[in-house]
């Protein structure tokens, strides 16, 4: 055995985790300028998408949605409500609970973030069947990810 061959499994060219980090990496900040715009981060545009497609929620219940923990979501949530998009509450009948809902303001960033996909349209050099495939396969890794992760 070549002794460099017991290095092939750990060398960057071989990982399918560096290839996935850039390019989310890279569609991220290629996000900012459309964003920019809106007043958000790529991580409150994914947030906001969340209320904007299920309405109202529990922070724990967003959490589960958008694959953030409460440390994440808990300072971002106060700058969104800082911002007018986003009310938190307490339920007088169980105040250990964080709800969150869309206010006036926030449902109405919904008409100018239309904009944004359009914006980021051949952001990636994939056919439109590519990009099908390629989400396709994304949605199965994460939901394989999400059945072992107990």
């Amino acid at each position: 055995m070549n002794p460099e061959d017991k290095y092939e499994r750990i060398r960057l060219r071989n990982q399918l985790c560096f290839p996935l980090y850039a390019c989310a990496k890279e569609v991220v900040r290629r996000y900012r300028e459309p964003l920019e715009g809106l007043g958000l981060t790529y991580t409150q545009y994914i947030v906001m998408m969340a209320f904007w497609e299920y309405g109202g929620m529990t922070e724990k219940e967003l959490g589960e949605k958008v694959h953030l923990d409460s440390g994440t979501l808990a300072p971002l949530l106060k700058r969104l409500e800082k911002q007018g998009y986003v009310r938190r509450f307490r339920p007088k009948e169980n105040e250990r609970l964080l709800f969150v809902t869309l206010t006036e303001a926030g449902e109405a960033l919904k008409d100018e973030a239309l904009s944004v996909p359009d914006s980021m349209q051949g952001c990636i050099a994939l056919s439109v069947e590519e990009l099908l495939a390629l989400k396709r396969l994304l949605d199965k890794a994460l939901s394989g990810m999400e059945r072992t992760d107990t």
